[in-house]
């Protein structure tokens, strides 16, 4: 056995097919064909003396010495992203690339025109925005800088709450609430509604459409929010929407004030390791001031 030659590619191989549970996952993951991961692994086991892994009919599964190689690299994988991290905090001027990842319906609304604004004020920093509604990880770099709605951010990063973000009920401006249904909102949920779809089902209004609303009241769903708007604005049915959106758009009225159950709140998230970088600093400082000047929109109340 001799283990002196190992390199850091084959730790990485084998954490590879550990995670994937096989060759064909590993072989997509790193890039390569399915014969050279099979031919390299069978290199390594003959190399360090043991079998890395156990061929069941459901996989690969780690045998414990393949479980101590998939640890080392994880643990070294960490540690070559925290120095990247740390180089990333070592930056002398707000210039560079700098990701941000938040959602279509922010980005769309409210936060196109202030990136515009920060550009014109750090024309030296590049931004590349990846909007997802899944929530990408800081630590491993997916993206520098957060803008999410959340009412639990995550404990291993920093940064600062800068408003609630509200929904109410809204309707076409056609149809107004009635007065039996100001007297009794029950009576809205005779009416057609639209409601968000499954891949946004966790969103507090999403649960509520579900909990309350019959099923055959259900006219439309969307998986976007953008596309409730469209439809709520189009006359399908009501339904719950963003104030910050809905207030901003003639076609739409409030049927109920905003609903504290529906609310979360708006951050502006970072890892510690790159908290103090110019170009983090410089855009955190600056959109978290701007968005502070909306918060009456993004709050319902304005």
């Amino acid at each position: 056995m001799s283990t002196s030659k190992l390199a850091w590619d084959d730790f990485r191989l084998i954490k590879a097919i550990a995670d994937a549970g096989g060759l064909t996952g590993a072989a997509s993951a790193l890039g390569v064909n399915h014969s050279t991961v099979f031919r390299r692994l069978g290199q390594i086991e003959e190399q360090v003396g043991h079998a890395l892994f156990e061929r069941r009919k459901t996989g690969y599964v780690a045998t414990s010495a393949g479980e101590e190689m998939t640890t080392l690299a994880s643990r070294i994988d960490d540690d070559v992203t925290a120095f990247g991290r740390r180089l990333a905090g070592r930056d002398l001027a707000p210039s560079g690339e700098l990701r941000v990842t938040t959602t279509d319906t922010l980005y769309l609304h409210t936060l196109l025109p202030i990136f515009a604004a920060f550009r014109a004020a750090h024309p030296l920093i590049r931004l590349d925005v990846v909007m997802a509604s899944q929530t990408l990880n800081l630590s491993r770099r997916d993206a520098d800088v957060a803008i999410r709605a959340s009412d639990s951010p995550g404990e291993t990063l920093v940064g600062r709450r800068l408003a609630t973000l509200s929904w109410a009920v809204y309707a076409c401006a056609d149809a107004p609430v009635t007065e039996a249904e100001a007297a009794d909102p029950k009576l809205l949920f005779r009416r057609d509604w639209v409601a968000l779809g499954d891949p946004l089902g966790y969103v507090k209004a999403a649960r509520y459409v579900r909990d309350h609303v019959p099923a055959d009241r259900i006219a439309l769903r969307s998986s976007a929010v953008l596309g409730l708007t469209e439809a709520v604005e189009h006359g399908i049915g009501i339904g719950p929407l963003p104030c910050f959106i809905a207030d901003q758009r003639p076609g739409l009225v409030r049927l109920l004030p905003p609903d504290p159950d529906f609310s979360t709140g708006l951050w502006i998230l970072t890892h510690p390791d790159i908290r103090h970088a110019p170009r983090v600093r410089a855009f955190m400082d600056f959109v978290g001031g701007e968005l502070a000047k909306r918060k009456a929109l993004l709050e319902g109340a304005g």
